[in-house]
């Protein structure tokens, strides 16, 4: 685990993190997912805010892990879940940050939910 690279040459570059404490559910096309009161809210400068949630909270057997990753240089590498709705598979839907670096390691193992990208996806409430 490092410094995240991206801290380091954009200091301007905002990666807010703050622990709720109200319930927050996802639901896949009508489906509770997830359920929390352990969340972490993430707001982060230029991309939506989004809801990380412990694994324990979630139906993981309604996972898929995919070979899809992705680098963020503020987090770290992204893996990459696609999750079943009803008869369909939302492709790299949910993703995790397995090692984040030391700057956000509160997020590590924690899931997040692309419900700006995908209408089957809903997260309430919204605090």
């Amino acid at each position: 685990m490092t410094r995240s690279p991206g801290h380091r040459e954009h200091p301007e570059h905002k990666v807010a993190e703050r622990q709720l404490r109200e319930r927050i559910k996802v639901s896949v096309a009508g489906e509770t997912v997830a359920d929390s009161s352990d969340v972490i809210k993430v707001e982060e400068d230029g991309s939506p805010v989004r809801y990380y949630f412990p694994r324990a909270d979630v139906e993981m057997q309604r996972l898929e892990r995919s070979a899809t990753t992705s680098q963020c240089p503020f987090k770290g590498v992204a893996n990459y879940f696609s999750i079943k709705a009803g008869d369909k598979e939302l492709k790299d839907a949910v993703w995790s940050y397995e090692d984040p670096y030391e700057d956000h390691i509160a997020l590590k193992g924690r899931l997040a939910f692309y419900d700006d990208r995908l209408p089957q996806i809903s997260i309430s409430p919204r605090p």
